[in-house]
């Protein structure tokens, strides 16, 4: 199958995460990602979190249909190899500070100015204008920075980071839709391409904009609520007899009666403090109180089957290993086994987005540092001679 993006080719000079989380995207539905690395070293997501045999995992995941190149950046010829594979590219994505690009003569000017349909994505940390432009940038400063942090947690507790990506997962969302409609922009209405800037904070605070319009509305700044949110209840996590959990959201007002009558307690549904969804709210611990000591009477199986007959939005609070179990991941196939020369075999999350009649693949997960170097290098013109002086002087 020819996949949508087929013939796309894109090059990845990013590090880390958000940027090469958003190639790695559009990888998964067909284009030519050419990944650049620092050569000895590789990107530094190689060396991130569990390591098998001495191979990172995370990076086998993020760096998957990727063709890996080593080009020492920092050297003027490593700089003239990018310009000149930018040059035969869609898609640049970049994550070096400002300053820096424009330096190496890697910046969007330079490189619009070699190829004017080149579309650009450049992730910093807090965007490319402004007075923190040029100061280093993590996820765990956009989350903290966004507003994130400061509402999770237990009330009265301190603000509480997620062990995983996630402002370096949102942003790479946000890139990718934005790349896709740079391109739609240069391809279906003949235009040029455009620079994309995003950051780690502005993705993430988007997403919180509740506090936002709350702040503005009432001048209350919202804080840690544990797990309930003041827009609705019941909503929390709730202990079960097995000592499972389980995590419930009434948003709907009609989904906060049901609950009422599958525990037993249909008066309340007919009670106005309690029917009522804004009176409701204002007494949410009773309705915790409620919903928890019946949950805490059954087993989470129990209690579940119950939620689910009701046509509850309940569902129980997944391990890892729970995921992987579930029926429907399992009937969806989101996790598939792909085999690996280094690892022989690794179980990854498959592509999210299904598009009907086509299905994106895992062609091969993250390849050894530069395995990819003289093919790709080749294609762009540079014969065996010339790539064997520039490996000995170690710019490749």
């Amino acid at each position: 199958m020819t996949l949508p993006l087929h013939g796309l080719r894109v090059l990845d000079m990013a590090s880390l995460a958000a940027g090469p989380l958003a190639a790695t995207y559009l990888g998964e539905f067909g284009a030519d990602v050419v990944k650049l690395e620092p050569p000895g070293v590789g990107d530094a997501i190689r060396g991130w979190g569990v390591q098998r045999d001495g191979v990172g995992v995370m990076w086998k995941s993020v760096a998957r249909n990727k063709r890996s190149v080593t080009v020492d950046l920092r050297t003027p010829d490593g700089q003239d190899l990018a310009r000149r594979l930018a040059a035969s590219c869609d898609v640049v994505i970049a994550n070096t500070r400002p300053a820096t690009l424009r330096r190496w003569g890697l910046d969007h000017a330079r490189l619009h100015a070699d190829n004017p349909r080149l579309v650009m994505l450049h992730v910093t940390g807090f965007g490319l204008e402004g007075p923190k432009a040029e100061r280093p940038g993590f996820g765990t400063v956009g989350e903290a920075m966004s507003g994130f942090a400061h509402l999770t947690g237990e009330s009265g507790g301190p603000p509480t980071l997620p062990a995983f990506m996630l402002a370096d997962g949102v942003a790479s969302l946000t890139a990718a839709y934005a790349v896709m409609t740079a391109l739609y922009e240069r391809d279906a209405r003949g235009g040029e391409g455009r620079l994309i800037d995003v950051n780690l904070v502005d993705p993430l605070a988007r997403l919180i904009e509740q506090s936002l319009l709350t702040w503005d509305t009432t001048g209350v700044v919202p804080g840690r609520m544990g797990n309930r949110w003041d827009i609705s209840a019941p909503r929390n996590t709730y202990r079960t007899a097995d000592d499972r959990w389980i995590a419930m959201s009434g948003s709907a007002p009609t989904v906060a009666l049901r609950v009422f009558r599958a525990i037993g307690r249909p008066d309340l549904a007919e009670d106005p403090d309690f029917a009522d969804p804004q009176r409701r709210l204002a007494r949410a611990g009773e309705v915790d109180a409620v919903v928890s000591e019946w949950v805490g009477r059954h087993t989470q199986d129990e209690a579940m089957a119950v939620f689910e007959a009701a046509e509850i939005a309940a569902g129980p609070v997944y391990t890892v290993a729970d995921l992987v179990a579930d029926e429907q991941m399992v009937a969806r196939e989101v996790f598939r086994r792909v085999d690996d020369e280094e690892l022989g075999s690794l179980l990854v999350q498959m592509p999210v987005p299904r598009l009907s009649g086509v299905e994106p693949r895992v062609d091969h997960l993250g390849p050894p540092l530069g395995a990819h170097t003289d093919e790709v290098l080749a294609e762009i013109g540079i014969d065996d001679a010339a790539r064997a002086d520039l490996r000995a002087r170690g710019v490749i």
